[in-house]
């Protein structure tokens, strides 16, 4: 793709985000999703291959029906309440939106278009999808929050964590899985968020923090399947050994960054009073674990016969190591810190 027209595509994603998430006013908040929306396109179907073109058809009638049924569900709250703020919508209209809002991000049950769009896309592009897609959707849910149904987050929460785990399972496709990893991580986020917005906030972020620093090892690696990434030890041993840590992290085993929000939403359902929501959550989580630990297992504890002599690290040498140090770095040792990040 021409330079150029890729800057001004990033740009327009920074401006629709921009738009979106600094808006009081629906119309505004939606026009700046749509601008998100069809910067991302072009930059899905760069490389001009059947599946991406596929992929960015997926993910423009995917986001033209949630939009949709956003721009319906303002046009009655407007009607009703005779405004057009974010903040205080219609209660007839808060569950339309906030289905609408669910779709865009892609929580279960409307989550199928997600794991095939990322696996039809670069991982490059499936970074972008995988973080910076889903900020404005989330800051809109979280100030539609103290209005929201709590059944219908309870609900979606649960079923978001369980096909999470589910569905990454039987996946050999690297995209696929942190596509499914992305569904249950989302779910844990939206379980909490009528009851403590700011806790799902923080969780958000760390997902993105986590998320990132993964996509930036697989860019390291050009690994895009598990027989790729099960014969890349001898190409970069201490890069794997941090995409380990990354995977565990992922999974939310201490001492790393990732267990501090599970933990601490476990602690918030509790307080809660909520003990079934919190013992199926992390019943259900145990599957996400099981193909964490498996890709971890392939990751650095079984050596492939097939493996390189050559100790040379020409293949990763040539792309850019800081930002996936610096988000590696957050992603493995941010819990010691959880004290202080909560009483900023």
């Amino acid at each position: 793709m021409n330079p150029l027209a890729l800057m001004v595509f990033l740009i327009s994603l920074a401006i629709g985000a921009t738009t979106t998430m600094l808006s009081h006013h629906w119309l505004l908040a939606w026009i700046g999703l749509e601008i998100n929306t069809l910067a991302l396109l072009p930059i899905m179907m760069k490389t001009p291959h059947p599946r991406a073109i596929e992929a960015a058809t997926k993910y423009f009638l995917t986001q033209a029906t949630a939009s949709a049924l956003m721009l319906f569900s303002c046009l009655i709250n407007a009607l009703q309440t005779g405004e057009w703020n974010i903040n205080n919508p219609h209660n007839l209209m808060t569950t339309p939106l906030s289905l609408a809002i669910m779709m865009k991000l892609g929580l279960a049950p409307l989550h199928f278009w997600l794991p095939e769009v990322l696996q039809g896309t670069p991982l490059s592009t499936g970074l972008i999808l995988s973080t910076w897609q889903k900020i404005p959707p989330m800051i809109l849910l979280l100030q539609i929050s103290p209005n929201i149904n709590l059944s219908l987050t309870i609900i979606m929460g649960l079923t978001s964590v369980l096909i999470g785990g589910w569905g990454g399972i039987g996946q050999t496709q690297l995209r696929k899985i942190m596509a499914f990893s992305s569904i249950g991580h989302l779910g844990w986020i939206i379980l909490i968020l009528k009851l403590n917005p700011q806790l799902s906030l923080f969780s958000f972020i760390l997902y993105i923090i986590m998320t990132t620093a993964m996509f930036l090892s697989l860019i390291m690696l050009s690994t895009t399947k598990m027989s790729q990434i099960s014969i890349s030890w001898t190409k970069n041993p201490a890069m794997m050994t941090t995409t380990m840590l990354i995977l565990l992290s992922l999974a939310g085993l201490p001492p790393l960054t990732g267990f501090q929000p599970k933990l601490l939403i476990i602690l918030e359902l509790i307080k809660q009073n909520m003990i079934i929501s919190a013992t199926l959550t992390m019943l259900t989580s145990l599957l996400a674990l099981f193909f964490y630990l498996r890709l971890t297992y392939i990751v650095t504890l079984t050596l492939s016969p097939s493996t390189h002599n050559s100790t040379t690290t020409w293949r990763t040498s040539m792309k850019p190591q800081l930002p996936s140090a610096i988000t590696s770095i957050m992603a493995l040792t941010l819990l010691p810190l959880t004290p202080a990040i909560l009483l900023m």
